[in-house]
């Protein structure tokens, strides 16, 4: 792909279990060159990291980060922006880190009856829309990021993933 708005993904696999999936890297990256298309935030001079971890790994995370001692399907952890503007010359703006784990992921794709492929798609999109300041703490703010991820993975060919879940998120 050649849009000027995609920001550097990097994903790094730090679970073992991860290797069941080969092709979870491309699918992270097309999903988050789906939701940098679809955004009006400007991210070509950014940079996301995707680590794509274990059930252990997240729930770790979750209890330092926000004090919540089980594992979840994915986290977001926004960077600090510097102030100023950014220059070409200067080193790639951070927009953060996204983790998700694949024991959670792969039992509500399962419970769900979603291809795998489909759900990490969505987790990665819902993950980009968080560090770039979407919310879901009320209602309104969940239903304009559901309807965007809606949106985004429409132009991937996945299905509405709250579709069976109306009014919830």
């Amino acid at each position: 792909m050649s849009h000027p708005n995609l920001p550097m993904t990097e994903v790094l696999v730090v679970a073992d279990c991860w290797q069941r999936e080969p092709d979870s890297e491309a699918v992270i990256q097309r999903a988050v060159a789906a939701a940098a298309e679809s955004v009006d935030e400007e991210v070509a001079d950014a940079e996301v990291a995707v680590m794509l971890t274990d059930d252990a790994g997240i729930r770790t995370l979750n209890s330092n980060w926000r004090g919540i001692d089980k594992p979840t399907n994915v986290l977001s952890f926004p960077a600090l922006q510097p102030e100023g503007e950014w220059k070409v010359g200067d080193a790639p703006r951070m927009l953060g880190d996204i983790a998700i784990a694949y024991e959670t992921m792969r039992r509500e794709a399962d419970e769900e009856q979603k291809p795998f492929d489909h759900h990490l798609s969505h987790l990665a999109v819902h993950g980009f829309l968080h560090l770039i300041g979407y919310d879901h703490e009320n209602d309104d703010d969940a239903e304009e990021m559901e309807a965007l991820e809606t949106e985004i993975l429409a132009h991937l060919g996945i299905p509405d993933p709250y579709a069976d879940r109306a009014g919830t998120h």
